[in-house]
């Protein structure tokens, strides 16, 4: 029976049946499981940003019907007052558009930071395995 907590037991055990003269296959199975480590954490992240844009939206709707009611229930006829409130959720709606813009900015940069920091430790290991041989 396989081992649930360690995808990599029954693959480390197999690689290591080859011996290969100068070849450390638990080096190299350790460094496939960092990769996966490295995507499975990216995309944790890209999943929390998704939620994360799904409620900063879910807030707008919910303020815009808010404010919409509000302006239909105020009765407002002075041409100067409903300029003021549509430009008023002119400017609101901007600014969320940039809360969500700055959500996926981030988002994209945690999940890139953490794909380049493993890319980098993966060319060291490579350099470390080559100056063995």
């Amino acid at each position: 029976m396989a081992d649930q907590t360690n995808p990599f037991g029954d693959l480390t055990k197999m690689l290591e049946q080859f011996k290969v003269p100068g070849v450390d296959m638990s080096a190299i199975v350790e460094s496939r499981r960092k990769d996966i480590e490295a995507i499975v954490e990216a995309n944790k992240t890209a999943y929390e940003s998704m939620q994360a844009v799904a409620r900063k939206q879910q807030e707008m709707l919910a303020r815009a019907m808010q404010d919409i009611q509000a302006a239909a229930t105020s009765g407002i006829s002075d041409p100067a007052k409903q300029s003021e409130v549509a430009r008023n959720a002119y400017v609101k709606a901007i600014d969320d558009m940039k809360d969500l813009a700055e959500i996926a900015r981030k988002s994209q940069a945690d999940a890139m930071a953490s794909i380049t920091q493993r890319a980098n430790e993966h060319m060291e290991e490579i350099k470390k395995m080559l100056q063995r041989g």
